[in-house]
This record gives structure tokens, sequence and C-alpha cells, in this order.
């Protein structure tokens, strides 16, 4: 029977107690203390470094390392801050396990600026600092720091081990850089590293999502062994490039194995549905994870069944969905239904889209692309006032257009191309090409 907080409180302060007064007090004891204390309860360990404090009892490397720990379990930053400044005070900030932790501290806290400047400061790493400041910036979407960094840690000799390389991988695939994707593989390749699991997934996913799905498959197949991740990966992959009925076969494949899906695998499924307009299988596969194997979906799940609906034109069905959600439905299941109804019916723009538009702009009322979506709607059903209210409405509000962006990769580099915005420095030259193809293609339809 698992104790009760009551319980272990009066463990805590017995233990507390015992070793305060004992005569062989150390700084290894109070240590042992701590560490137990982060296995049951993250609060207690600080509690107990305030009573050492309160003792005169000194603290050694072990205990500040312990104590970042459970202050980036518990969000503490605060409380982290201060046992920083004690760690500088005691002169044992230099020790390199007790910067790794205090880098994953502030990482956790989201204070990145301090987390860098911590990694820094540091006068020797290891792999572990590269890794932990490395994987940092990446769950900030800092990828360009963590693509700096890991330059960085080649520079100066340390080799890069698994952990860093699946972070690379995940890198590449949030940039979309295959071709550093492939250098991050040959790295793999060169260091003969075993394709474990962990490895082959982010492997997966990263030629999948930079569209590169006979690689992806290619590694897929090789793997000695897969877990959910795998095969979600997979699916995802298959289904965000339109190939829905690979997905939907990979799936079924995988129903034969003794892997269990889960909400991301059933994600990918539902999405592919949607990309191909399979509005049967879209509900199937969603009752199929509720009824058979007990995933509660989530907001992102009904999200995609309304996108499934509305980008075959059901509206009203659409809508009804959304009414009927045991959760409250967050603006960005009301945009897809917003922007389905933009593609789908004109003349309905007064029923369902106006509703739909309704609602969005009271749960984001400042977001300016849910205005200019509405504006711009107005406008193709010749509501000119209504969309010179609502772009008079940004102007007062002081709401800009969000450009649009995108991104593409030449020779390994990725360029970032803004809407609007004539940067690049052959610019005019592009613009000309441009224009002699646009001239060309008019030419032969002639």
């Amino acid at each position: 029977m698992k104790p009760s907080r009551f319980c272990t409180t009066i463990h805590y302060s017995c233990l507390t107690y015992v070793i305060r007064h004992s005569e062989h007090s150390n700084p290894s004891s109070w240590n042992t203390t701590k560490i137990n204390n982060n296995r049951d309860s993250e609060r207690q360990t600080i509690l107990i470094f305030k009573q050492t404090r309160c003792s005169g009892i000194k603290s050694v490397e072990l205990t500040y390392a312990s104590l970042f720990k459970a202050c980036a379990s518990l969000l503490a930053l605060e409380e982290g801050r201060q046992i920083h400044v004690d760690c500088f005070k005691h002169g044992l900030d230099p020790d390199v396990y007790v910067r790794n932790t205090m880098i994953h501290f502030y990482g956790s806290c989201k204070k990145i600026i301090d987390a860098r400047k911590v990694f820094d400061e540091m006068p020797h790493t290891n792999v572990v600092s590269w890794n932990t400041i490395i994987s940092t910036f990446f769950r900030v979407s800092w990828f360009y720091e963590s693509v700096e960094y890991f330059m960085k840690m080649r520079d100066v000799n340390i080799e890069p081990n698994g952990t860093t390389l699946v972070v690379m991988l995940s890198v590449c695939a949030e940039l979309g850089n295959l071709t550093f994707g492939k250098c991050v593989h040959s790295r793999i390749i060169l260091k003969r590293l075993e394709l474990d699991c962990r490895l082959g997934t982010a492997l997966v996913n990263m030629y999948a999502k930079c569209g590169a799905l006979n690689y992806a498959r290619l590694v897929f197949d090789k793997m000695p062994e897969r877990n959910v991740w795998t095969w979600s990966a997979m699916i995802q992959g298959l289904a965000q490039h339109g190939v829905a009925k690979h997905a939907i076969a990979l799936f079924n494949e995988m129903k034969n194995t003794s892997i269990q899906p889960n909400h991301v695998t059933f994600l990918g499924v539902i999405c592919a549905c949607s990309h191909a307009g399979y509005v049967e299988d879209g509900y199937r596969f969603f009752k199929e994870m509720k009824h058979v194997y007990g995933i509660k979906p989530r907001l992102t799940h009904y999200g995609a069944m309304v996108d499934v609906l509305g980008r075959t034109g059901h509206l009203i069905e659409a809508h009804n969905f959304i009414l009927k959600m045991p959760i409250e439905p967050d603006p960005t299941v009301w945009r897809a239904l917003l922007s389905a109804c933009s593609v789908h019916s004109a003349s309905d723009f007064d029923g369902i889209g106006e509703k739909v538009q309704k609602k969005l702009l009271e749960l984001e009322p400042r977001w300016s692309p849910n205005l200019v979506m509405v504006a711009n709607k107005y406008a193709e059903v010749c509501k000119w006032e209504d969309a010179a209210r609502l772009r008079k409405s940004m102007r007062f509000k002081r709401l800009k257009k969000i450009a649009g962006e995108s991104c593409i990769e030449v020779n390994g580099s990725t360029f970032r191309l803004l809407s609007g915005h004539d940067s690049h420095a052959t610019c005019v030259d592009i613009y000309s090409l441009l224009d002699g193809l646009s001239l060309n293609m008019k030419i032969n339809n002639l």
C-alpha cells in the first residue's frame, strides 16, 4: 500500500531529526537523505537542504546536483536561483556534474539565456554538457543554435554520442534540412552505432519529415526492432506527404504485430484520411481508437476529424461534430472549420461560417490571422463594409498581418523567404527569370 503524504512527512521529519542530532553527522549522511528524498518528493529535498543550511552543515557537489534536478522537476526557478548563489559562494559551481544539472534546471524553466551563460562559462565540459545545452535549445525551438553548438562541439574535439545524434536528427527534421540530416546519418554509420529503436526512429522521422519517404522506409525496414514510436513516425510521414493508402496499409500491418498503436499513431492515420478525403475511414479509426484500444481522444484528434469532414465539404456535419465534443474545442478546431468554410462554400458563410468566425474571434480576438481570414471571406462574398470594419479594427488595435513564410534548401543551406520581403541580393534577377518563365508558359498555351 502506498504511504500517505502525512506518513511520508513524518518519515522525513524523523530521519532529519536523527541525522541532525547524530554525533557523527556529516555531509555524506545529508546527501544520502537528499538523494532518497528526491525519489519520493522533490519538495522534501529542498526542505531538507534548508535545514542543513540552518544547522551549519557543509554541502558537497552531489548535494547541489540533486537540488538542481529537484528544482528542474518542480520548475522552481526562484529556489534554483538561490541554490545557484549558495553553490557559487561555496566554490562548488565549477564542477562539471553540477554545471550540467544547472544547465538542465535553467533549460527546464525556459531560461535559455541563463542556461547558455552557465555553459559558456564552464571551465571544463564533457559530452553530457554539450548534449544538455543542445537539447535545451531544441526544446524551445532554437534549432539554429542547436546546429551552432553541435559544430562547436566538433571544434573542441568532443565526440558526439548516440544521444547527440538523436537530438540533431530531430533538429534536421524540424528544419527540413535533408542534406544535414544525411551528414548526421553518415556519422552514425562511421561510428558503427547500433540502429536501436531510439536512433532508428529518429532517422525515420527525419527522412519522413524531409520528404525522403523512400529513405525513411528503407531505414524502417532495416531496423531489427521497432516500437510504437517507430511505426507512428513512418505512418505520420506518409500521411503528411499525402500517401494516404500506404499510411493506412502500414497501420493495418502494425495491427498484426504485438505493438499496440497509441494516440500519435491514430493521429497520423486520421490525418491520412483527411488528406485523401476518406470520411468513412476517418470515422472508423476514430471510433476504433476509443472503443477498441481504449485511447481517450485529445483535442488534436477532434481537430483532425473536423479537418476530415471540412476538407470534403461536410460543413454542417463538422459543425455538429464540434458541438457534440465532450471537451471544450480550442481555437485550432474552430479555425479548421472556418478554413473549410472559406474553401468550400461562399453562400454558406451567412450560416455556419458566420457562427464559426464569431466563436473564433471570441476565443482569439487579437490574433491577426483570424481577422485576416474573416476579412478575406467577407470580401469574397462582397460584404465590403464588414471587411473594411475588420481591417480598420486591426489598424486601431495595431495588429499586423503575419507575413507568409517558407523555407527552401539549396546545397545544404536553408533559405528563409518572407512574403513581400525582397531582401535577397539577386531578387531583381529572380523576378526577371520568373517573368520570362511566365511569358514562355503563356506562349506555349496559345
